[in-house]
């Protein structure tokens, strides 16, 4: 049975709908960096995720093309995630989505190597006759966070942020967003999930206040 992230770490994945204190351990990605609003039509955000798909199946199938990974074991493709954040902003400012930075991200399993994803980026892009050399392999130490899953559209967001700030601040926490950021986890398509419905992890890093 191919291992599954969102189930053997239910505590990152799979949150109750109340926040609470997590610690995160560092963690792997394939991930691609822009800016701009994310539904812009064709826009960079789009492309990104098109992109981190493409890498990411290539390594999961790499065996099946004859690239042979040390310590390989099947593994059912992660949630697609976001680290998002505005020059200078210390929250975000979901109504100036134009003025967005991100690092779109799918988690990859410990054996994986930045070798892995470069060799995956060309044969991906032989493969598809596009570019997939955006694709970077990165690692995040995220910390010491509040966590919740916000069920509703991304735009109702801030309500569950304020249940988190509020949270963290009886615990005796205070925001640290700046070499950290505000993290999203899609649990759910967007494509085929009513706006109302759609679940998704909103992360932020905290430290003692």
């Amino acid at each position: 049975m191919a291992f599954d992230f969102k189930k053997e770490y239910r505590e990152f994945y799979m949150p109750c709908s109340k926040p609470y204190i997590v610690t995160v351990p560092p963690m792997n990605f394939a991930a691609v960096r822009g800016k701009g609003d994310p539904n812009a039509e064709d826009g960079e955000y789009k492309r990104a995720i098109g992109l981190l798909y493409g890498v990411v199946y290539t390594i999961r199938m790499s065996g099946k093309s004859g690239h042979n990974i040390e310590g390989f074991f099947d593994f059912v493709v992660p949630p697609l995630e976001g680290f998002w954040w505005q020059e200078g902003a210390a929250e975000v400012d979901y109504k100036n989505k134009e003025s967005f930075e991100w690092i779109s991200v799918i988690r990859l399993p410990d054996f994986v190597t930045k070798q892995d994803v470069e060799w995956a980026a060309k044969v991906a892009s032989a493969k598809k006759k596009a570019d997939f050399s955006d694709v970077e392999f990165f690692t995040y130490d995220e910390g010491l966070c509040v966590q919740c899953l916000h069920i509703g559209s991304y735009n109702s967001e801030p309500a569950t942020v304020k249940l988190m700030h509020n949270f963290m601040a009886e615990k005796g926490y205070t925001l640290d967003i700046g070499d950290r950021y505000h993290h999203e986890i899609y649990m759910s398509d967007a494509r085929r999930t009513a706006p109302n419905r759609l679940k998704t992890v909103i992360r932020h890093p905290i430290r003692k206040a």
